[in-house]
């Protein structure tokens, strides 16, 4: 189980965890004594603190035998109890691993980097975990830090290469839209105009996750390694001269898994 294997991490990361679940005290107890289990399993016979945080799982019916459980997710809580953050997804099969999850946070979790360098920008890529699973959502990422007095443009800028992660296809992974960070509003003198950029080192996220249906996995099965191709496209400027448009090819090895269902 992820979750047990990754508590100490969480602990030095200054985060605490506990689960939720509608089952009996007793289901649970046996249940975490079976997987080892250490951090707190909270029992809601009836789904009642469930059903107040508002995550219960509609799409069940009440006759249902698993009616009473919540959305898969995650809800990040600061000291006081308040939830700061909601991560959720509304298909049970999929779930958001450890990692990607303190990407979301804003962490740095120790994973390995590939570094590419052109005249305009320094770029780390790395992906949240080195392992894709059957509907896990990882992240990929990309840290741009660009050079002195360099810009590049942010979404929204017209008449110029927006920076953008493009990702080759790959039928059996499903990815989503690339995450900006927000941006600032530059003056360029020369051309007397208002342009969004990034001139300070930022970070672009994109999760995928290896598509759960039965068919994705039979395409895969005699796979062990999947990479995952992209590019980064982009146009940089600097306080006097506007650079042609250029574009960066990145790549993300992963080992494959399958779905652990016991």
């Amino acid at each position: 189980m992820e979750l047990q294997s990754r508590v100490e991490e969480l602990r030095r990361e200054g985060l605490g965890l506990a689960a939720i679940s509608y089952d009996s005290r007793e289901v649970l107890a046996d249940f975490a004594e079976r997987r080892n289990i250490t951090f707190p399993l909270l029992s809601d016979p009836g789904s009642k603190t469930i059903k107040a945080y508002e995550l219960l799982n509609t799409t069940i019916e009440p006759s249902d035998d698993n009616y009473g459980i919540p959305f898969p997710g995650t809800l990040v809580l600061d000291a006081s109890g308040q939830v700061t953050e909601r991560i959720f997804e509304e298909r049970y099969q999929e779930r958001h691993t450890v990692s990607s999850i303190l990407v979301k946070l804003g962490g740095t979790p120790s994973r390995p980097v590939t570094t590419a360098s052109t005249e305009h920008l320094d770029v780390e890529a790395w992906a949240s975990d080195a392992t894709l699973v059957p509907g896990r959502h990882v992240s990929l990422v990309l840290d741009v830090r660009p050079k002195a007095k360099m810009h590049v443009y942010a979404p929204g800028a017209e008449g110029y290469r927006v920076i953008a992660l493009t990702l080759a296809e790959t039928p059996e992974v499903k990815a989503r839209p690339v995450s900006y960070p927000p941006s600032e509003i530059y003056y360029f003198e020369p051309l007397d105009e208002y342009a969004p950029v990034y001139g300070q080192p930022f970070r672009l996220t994109q999760e995928i996750a290896l598509d759960a249906s039965k068919e994705a996995q039979a395409a895969l099965k005699d796979q062990e390694t999947l990479v995952i191709k992209g590019q980064l496209d982009y146009q940089a400027c600097d306080d006097k001269v506007c650079y042609r448009p250029a574009s960066i090819p990145i790549s993300w090895s992963f080992t494959l898994a399958a779905l652990d269902r016991k």
